[in-house]
This record gives C-alpha cells, sequence and structure tokens, in this order.
C-alpha cells in the first residue's frame, strides 16, 4: 500500500501516481517520507528490532567531525 500518492520513477526520474512508471515500467517509490509522530505506536517494536543501545548500534551511529584548527 502506497503511504504518499506523488510516486517517482527509480529509473528515469519522472513523477506519477501508480506504482509502475508509464514511461520505462520501472518501480516508482514514494516522493515524501513517512509522516513523523512523538506518540510512535510502534516505537519500542522498532528499537527492539533495531536493538538499540547495544555496543554495535551504538559503533553505527554517525559522529561529529573535528575541525582541525589551522595556525597562521
Amino acid at each position: 500500500m502506497v503511504r504518499t500518492r506523488l510516486q517517482r520513477c527509480t529509473a528515469c526520474g519522472e513523477y506519477g501516481l501508480g506504482t509502475r512508471c508509464s514511461e520505462c515500467g520501472a518501480v516508482m517509490v514514494a516522493v515524501s517520507p513517512m509522516k513523523y509522530s512523538p506518540e510512535d505506536p510502534q516505537g519500542s517494536r522498532r528499537r527492539k528490532r533495531m536493538d538499540v543501545g547495544s555496543e554495535e548500534w551504538l559503533e553505527s551511529l554517525p559522529t561529529a567531525r573535528k575541525v582541525e584548527s589551522e595556525e597562521e
């Protein structure tokens, strides 16, 4: 089931409302992300599935870049 009506072709970039592109026949994907709610009813299930808090999960998180200052 499509969560948004507007779709974009993965191959040629055309926009449409169907699941297949009318130009090339490739798969169409949703243009906008799914809606976010702070009261996410499935949040606890998703965190459990992703094993949030484990060492492996912590290592996969992006880190801030260290800015090196140049002395003139």
